[in-house]
């Protein structure tokens, strides 16, 4: 199968996916979309919503829908590093009479794992997940230790300021891809989200994606042509984030921090997979303007002055977009 057949393939697939989780999640259509594209573009998703959300619901009915392994942490005050990546045992070898120790795989050893509530646990603990999520493996007493190949981190974060939580260090929420913000449902959604789980009846969904064509799928999605013009436009919206390199007085006066790199890299490849996604081949500006709030809102971090004055990074991302369409009419 050619790349152009195998495009037109991962398309009805992304309909069969929508289509699927449908079945259990009602309304959240953006959010599910999200979900899919960071799935296709190998890339973690943080998930921010009060609690009742379905957040948990809507990733392991994804994980459902695919053919791989699916393992769940659910963060607590007392989960330790040992819990996550994994422990070293000492055990008898009945074959040496000698003591060794070896090696116990914790449950980051997946294809897909749910870090649910990640911010109920300590920094030290939430740290475990750094090397995991960016470098695909675990090192323990001095060992690497690979990761299984998907490998992708989905969770799911209570908002900060409820009791209980902690903050997730900077350089761990860089490692997302998305920073998705999950709302309450409409009325009408509503409606059906309580007719369809007050009747007793589970809802059944079926695997429409193998190990092989997801792989298959990401690798493709790479080779989805971009325009200088399109990489210049999202280099340009990331630096803007920056006070020290931005022409913007808001980011000048409200920004600590803007986005790295890696936000310009995540907007590029999320972008490509929206296209194909889509059945397009080729990325728009639109696909960047869409794709800002959630790459960029997790990577700004305002200052003291934009606390007082109830400034957050919406409004930073807005203007920085409206700065970008002026200046590209």
């Amino acid at each position: 199968m050619n790349d152009i057949d195998k495009a037109k393939e991962l398309a009805s697939v992304y309909q069969e996916l929508k289509q699927e989780i449908g079945k259990v999640i009602f309304g959240q259509d953006k959010i599910i979309e999200h979900l899919i594209i960071a799935l296709f573009s190998n890339g973690h998703s943080l998930f921010v919503g009060v609690p009742g959300l379905a957040k948990t619901l809507l990733i392991s009915t994804l994980a459902k829908t695919i053919d791989l392994d699916f393992k769940r942490i659910q963060f607590t005050p007392d989960l330790m590093p040992s819990d996550i990546a994994g422990f070293e045992l000492l055990q008898l070898n009945e074959e040496t009479s000698k003591r060794e120790f070896k090696f116990i795989k914790g449950p980051v050893f997946t294809n897909i794992l749910l870090a649910d509530e990640i911010n109920r646990t300590p920094p030290k603990t939430q740290s475990a997940l750094l090397q995991a999520m960016q470098e695909r493996e675990v090192t323990i007493a001095g060992v690497n230790y690979k990761l299984d190949y998907p490998f992708l981190v989905f969770a799911t974060q209570n908002p900060i300021e409820h009791e209980g939580t902690y903050s997730l260090p900077e350089a761990q929420q860089d490692r997302f891809m998305f920073n998705i913000e999950v709302k309450y449902p409409n009325l009408e959604d509503e409606v059906k989200i309580v007719q369809q789980t007050t009747i007793g009846k589970e809802v059944s969904v079926k695997k429409v994606l193998s190990p092989k064509d997801l792989i298959e799928f990401q690798n493709l999605i790479t080779k989805v042509p971009v325009s200088e013009m399109v990489i210049k436009y999202a280099v340009e919206i990331v630096h803007l984030t920056r006070p020290e390199s931005t022409v913007l007085k808001d980011v000048k006066n409200f920004v600590k921090w803007g986005a790295g790199p890696r936000a310009s890299q995540n907007l590029i490849i999320a972008a490509k997979t929206k296209a194909l996604l889509e059945g397009r081949h080729h990325v728009s500006i639109e696909d960047i303007n869409y794709l800002a709030y959630s790459i960029l809102n997790h990577r700004i971090i305002i200052n003291y002055r934009a606390r007082a004055e109830k400034i957050d990074t919406s409004y930073i991302i807005n203007n920085i977009l409206e700065y970008m369409r002026k200046n590209n009419e």
